[in-house]
């Protein structure tokens, strides 16, 4: 079997380099360009199972050498980039970025995150899952309804009864803000009262434990302080 090929994009040729020793430890097949140019040259040539890109690159930088590559392949892509402001991490996933790690990284969370991002391109043979009439899909989510199937980064997620259905009234609205109250009422169909907001408080706790890579820092599944809780809305 093939090993699985990744693209290393960054114009720091020490970067560049530790990360192709991380990568190659875990067993990928490592390529490497040096800005956006070369990217696009390699990607023309050899098949690439997915990319990490640097966002300040010379010649072409990396959101522009995203939309490049989002006209014609649509390849699992991390940014990695110094770049922490909000702004830029959603200019990338509005581009069409699958994930955004910060420098300075950590390893293990970065090989996690590269691991993911392959299994759910895998999971859909070569492609990414959209939204249908028997799927919802924001980010590395992907709700079956016909089947009642939850999928986070590729993997298949155990939820209960309850906890699938939270899921799902969320997932249906992205961006909307429910209160525990509006979440208790039209998941348990029972009248709240004041005892409510506990019992979805334990409940969203375990969403989160089981579909975010990391529970304490949610990418999904967020808290509106004082107000309530959303679905965190990702562009496909």
């Amino acid at each position: 079997m093939d090993k699985e090929r990744i693209l290393i994009v960054d114009d720091n040729r020490e970067i560049v380099d530790s990360l192709g020793k991380l990568l190659s430890f875990e067993g990928y097949d490592v390529l490497e360009a040096y800005d956006g140019m070369e990217a696009l040259n390699v990607l023309e040539k050899t098949r690439v199972d997915l990319i990490l890109l640097d966002v300040m690159m010379p010649r072409l930088n990396g959101l522009s050498t995203l939309m490049k590559i989002r006209e014609n392949c649509n390849i699992p892509a991390i940014i990695l980039s110094a770049k922490t402001e909000e702004s830029d991490k959603v200019s990338g996933l509005v581009l069409g970025a699958d994930d955004y790690i910060s420098k300075p990284y950590n390893p293990a969370e970065l090989i996690a995150r590269v691991k993911a991002q392959l299994r759910r391109y895998k999971a859909y043979g070569g492609s990414k899952p959209e939204s249908g009439g028997d799927t919802i899909a924001n980010g590395g989510l992907v709700l079956d309804l016909k089947q009642k199937i939850v999928l986070a980064e590729g993997m298949p997620v155990k939820l209960t009864a309850t906890e699938y259905k939270i899921l799902s009234l969320l997932m249906e609205h992205p961006g909307q803000v429910f209160s525990a109250e509006q979440i208790y009422e039209k998941v348990w169909n029972e009248q709240a009262d004041f005892a409510v907001e506990n019992t979805v408080m334990v409940h969203i706790r375990h969403i989160r434990e089981k579909i975010e890579i990391d529970a304490k820092n949610p990418r999904y599944v967020k808290v509106v302080w004082g107000i309530g809780y959303k679905m965190e809305k990702y562009s496909k």
